[in-house]
């Protein structure tokens, strides 16, 4: 399975999350799209285990199968269309969503998240990995 995560499901795996860990090692790739990046970034600014996260967000980027996911052209494309076909939809969702969901489909990736707005973009796969 070739996965990406979402900001929540990143937390909490810092947080221990010992089944979604087991989960995702069983994928052979695991991307981390720069947009969920800045958000944990930002979270770990705001935060009171700043240095505890960094040091368990360069281990897991030290993994083989873990990689950041960095947004182009394509992406922008994706996101475009996205945008227009959830608003016209009268369903929209985040912008920081709506880039990862591109970046998603843009790469056929299955979205690990719990959050359940991704429902209204019924071609992009995801995946809770209920605990």
């Amino acid at each position: 399975m070739r996965a990406a995560l979402d900001t929540n499901r990143l937390t909490d795996l810092f947080r221990g999350d010992e089944l979604l860990a087991e989960r995702l090692g069983t994928c052979d790739e695991v991307w981390i799209p720069l947009i969920v990046l800045a958000e944990i970034r930002a979270g770990f600014l705001g935060g009171k285990k700043r240095n505890e996260n960094e040091v368990l967000l360069r281990q897991l980027l030290a993994k083989s199968t873990v990689a950041l996911l960095f947004p182009g052209r394509e992406t922008a494309e994706q996101y475009a269309r996205l945008f227009v076909q959830l608003k016209r939809a009268g369903t929209p969702i985040p912008d920081n969503d709506l880039w990862i969901a591109a970046l998603c489909l843009e790469h056929d990736l299955i979205l690990v998240t719990r959050d359940r707005h991704f429902e209204r973009i019924p071609q992009l796969p995801c995946t809770w990995f209920a605990t």
